[in-house]
């Protein structure tokens, strides 16, 4: 299978260009990474509560606002570290 013949839509919506590829990464990661640890962190501080849902939604906002401007910034820095830390193959 060759790129021409690589389907062009997931899910029913149309795949982005490859260049956004350093925006989409960070962003699937800072939303997964700070939904699981306000989850955690919300559940240990708060337990199982009827205002659960809201405390942690309202956790994992303010974490996602933070992270993924931050994970912006230190992606680079983490490549070049990662580069020197592990050999090329």
């Amino acid at each position: 299978m060759n790129a021409s013949d690589k389907p062009t839509i997931f899910l029913g919506i149309p795949k982005l260009p490859a260049r956004y590829a350093s925006l989409v990464m960070p962003l699937l990661l800072s939303i997964l990474m700070t939904c699981i640890v306000s989850l955690i962190s919300t559940l240990t501080g708060v337990s199982i509560t009827p205002q659960f849902i809201a405390k942690w939604l309202s956790a994992w906002a303010v974490s996602w606002v933070i992270a993924f401007p931050v994970l912006l910034l230190v992606l680079p820095i983490v490549r070049k570290a990662t580069a020197a830390l592990v050999r090329a193959s």
